[in-house]
């Protein structure tokens, strides 16, 4: 996907998980949607920044980076939803256009899935809000059910990864 992909799969992810976190409609959701818009939206932008230096869909668009990522919440205490823009940033590439990505960088070879469509095409745009709307399923599926079959001590640390 292109950077106005990812922005607009950024903003509608942070505006789905305002709603899903704090889903009462009222002053607490918007500051929720606030809060994780920025950080989820700088996540987001940060793997194309290999268009720029390195190689791109393999410097900055792997493993190793998103772990750096989803580690800063436990290790300074800050950066609690730009991991989680970097992820959607890697899923959004990874369902939404046909190129694959060196997530085992540096590895060479690009894993890919058979969908997707080219940054160029007319469908980028509504791959873009399909692939946001099954980001933002998963994300709901996994605060309902994950609680029953996950242990206390993970969610725990999971929901401070998440700043809450």
């Amino acid at each position: 996907m292109n950077k106005a992909g990812h922005v607009l799969n950024a903003v509608l992810l942070s505006i789905g998980l305002g709603y899903i976190l704090e889903p009462a409609g009222d002053f607490g959701t918007f500051q929720t949607i606030a809060e994780v818009s920025v950080p989820v939206t700088l996540g987001a932008l940060f793997p194309d920044v290999d268009t720029a230096f390195g190689r791109h869909r393999k410097t900055l668009h792997n493993f190793l980076v998103l772990g750096v990522f989803v580690a800063y919440p436990f290790v300074f205490d800050n950066l609690q939803y730009v991991w989680l823009g970097v992820l959607t940033h890697y899923v959004l590439d990874l369902l939404g256009s046909k190129r694959g990505l060196a997530l085992l960088y540096p590895w060479e070879e690009e894993f890919s899935l058979p969908v997707g469509v080219s940054t160029s095409s007319k469908w980028a745009t509504p791959m873009t809000l399909a692939v946001t709307g099954f980001e933002l399923l998963v994300v709901a599926l996994l605060l309902v059910f994950a609680p029953a079959y996950v242990p206390p001590e993970l969610i725990e640390h999971g929901t401070r990864a998440f700043g809450l």
